[in-house]
């Protein structure tokens, strides 16, 4: 399978876009690690710049190897929304319980 996974609020937390400061949470990144020792498919994908149009891509890949994240792909850029509506789409505080 192929997990698309966001990474603020969903593998780290920080305030007011303050990425550099983002706290990762280690329990969360595991069960992501597991899934990809698992042989899924696993693509972090955030909203990171969306706004701003900063390039965040070095920090964030900085990031996610310094927190031991296993993955295929990093995409940047998602798209800023409030309410994503999906047919396969899980919350991620549902995935994570």
């Amino acid at each position: 399978m192929k997990y698309i996974v966001d990474i603020d609020h969903t593998i780290c937390l920080n305030s007011d876009s303050d990425y550099a400061n983002s706290i990762p949470l280690l329990d969360r990144i595991q069960k992501i690690n597991d899934l990809y020792d698992q042989g899924h498919v696993i693509v972090y994908w955030t909203a990171r710049g969306g706004n701003s149009g900063l390039d965040w891509s070095e920090l964030t890949k900085s990031q996610l190897l310094s927190w031991g994240c296993r993955y295929h792909e990093l995409k940047m850029h998602k798209p800023v929304y409030d309410i994503w509506i999906d047919d396969r789409a899980i919350n991620s505080e549902d995935f994570f319980k």
